[in-house]
């Protein structure tokens, strides 16, 4: 049975994964990247996927998305259509930062006036409301990934309203620490505002803790979920314990995949 989407019923989840297992390939061939994935995110919620290269996040990303089939289990969206955000801008280097930002909603048909006071109101808040009229080249790595968060927030909320979903897989992971720490701390601001639904993956341990709400964490190939921590909220002296304890976890799911 392979994997629905999606389904308007109303709902307490944003989407839902049940028994969704990926297979790529047929035969002794065959490499099976999902086994039995479980999970439930809610309406704005923020969900860290962690685990380490290769055990699926990606993937699980991809089948939320639509942009792969699940070969088996069921997933349903209550939300729009999800927006994706890469590693890479991937930016129209042609088109202005604006104009980038306005991409999803032109080719949704919205009337001009109106996306373009959209764009503006993006990039606004992500702080970039001088740099509309710049091409990709003139901005740095950190305002790029600024423009695609824009673009993604246009295109999940245009879709969703206020049951939007954005997808994220490892956008901070190119940049310096410091670009890396400030779009951390952006990424968080923009949430709160716009109250999106997120499923962000990484294999950093404290990104994950500094920016969830819940770690889901995945173990090796095939990914299943292992553990899940609840992060919201923590002081910081439970926050370093906490980040020691799913460092610990991560180990073992390393240490067993090797032996």
């Amino acid at each position: 049975m392979t994997a629905t989407l999606p389904t308007t019923r109303g709902t307490d989840t944003a989407v839902r994964l049940s028994g969704v297992r990926k297979t790529f390939g047929h035969g002794p061939a065959a490499v099976t990247a999902l086994d039995g994935i479980d999970l439930d995110v809610a309406p704005g919620e923020f969900v860290c996927l962690l685990g380490a290269s290769g055990c699926g996040k990606t993937t699980v990303l991809n089948l939320i998305a639509g942009l792969d089939e699940a070969s088996s289990g069921r997933i349903e969206l209550t939300t729009g259509r999800p927006a994706v955000m890469f590693q890479e801008a991937a930016l129209m280097p042609w088109l202005t930062a604006a104009r980038n930002v306005e991409l999803p909603l032109r080719l949704a048909g919205v009337k001009r006036a109106e996306r373009v006071a959209r764009a503006g109101e993006l990039l606004d808040l992500v702080r970039l409301s001088g740099a509309g009229d710049k091409r990709p080249h003139e901005l740095s790595g950190g305002m790029r990934q600024r423009v695609a968060l824009a673009r993604a927030l246009a295109s999940a909320l245009h879709d969703g309203g206020e049951k939007s979903l954005l997808l994220m897989d490892e956008p901070f992971s190119a940049l310096d620490a410091i670009t890396r720490d400030f779009l951390q701390g952006e990424l968080l601001r923009v949430w709160k505002a716009t109250g999106t639904a997120v499923v962000f993956v990484t294999h950093d341990v404290r990104e994950a803790v500094r920016l969830g709400q819940r770690v889901v964490l995945l173990s090796s190939k095939p990914g299943r979920v292992v553990r899940e921590w609840a992060v919201d909220g923590l002081d910081a002296a439970a926050e370093g314990a906490l980040i020691d304890d799913v460092n610990g976890r991560l180990r073992e799911v390393i240490s067993h995949h090797a032996a």
